[in-house]
């Protein structure tokens, strides 16, 4: 009759494979660790280490006072203003808002050029040209926009 085999796996102890690992890191991941290093000593020297530890030690009362502070009616206001103010930011077309920052730096070049005040006739004509009454249609827009949001509809 056949007989069994033991069988006894060999013991497996995984503080040793951690150090095994932790002492081969140096020479794998050396550039990794000398950046790491100047990280840490930089937060040192300008005081951010003591920052953190402070703060994780204060963490109850920290929380505590921020738990108090977001109850207030003027924090709810904040939070929800900030939101609306995002969302607004959203809304805009990013192509739209970095042709006009280019516009206004050419049309801020241009008024620094202007030695004297401008006419009104000089200001009527400039008024009545495609581009301004393209602009002054928009701000009618966002006018009326305006005061249909203060009625409250």
């Amino acid at each position: 009759m056949a007989h069994p085999i033991t069988f006894k796996p060999k013991p497996h102890d995984p503080q040793k494979e951690l150090m095994g690992r932790v002492e081969a890191a140096p020479a794998e991941h050396a550039e990794a660790l000398l950046a790491v290093w100047e990280v840490l000593q930089t937060a040192h020297d300008k005081g951010m280490l003591d920052l953190a530890k402070g703060l994780i030690g204060g963490k109850d009362v920290i929380t505590g006072k921020l738990a108090e502070a977001a109850v207030l009616p003027e924090a709810v206001a904040g939070i929800r203003n900030a939101m609306a103010g995002a969302r607004l930011l959203a809304s805009v077309d990013p192509d739209m808002l970095q042709r006009l920052a280019q516009a206004m730096e050419g049309a801020s070049a241009a008024h620094k050029q202007e030695i004297e005040p401008p006419g009104l006739f000089a200001l009527a004509k400039r008024a009545t040209s495609k581009d301004a009454r393209r602009g002054l249609s928009y701000m009618t827009h966002v006018l009326t926009a305006l005061g249909r949001a203060m009625r409250g509809e």
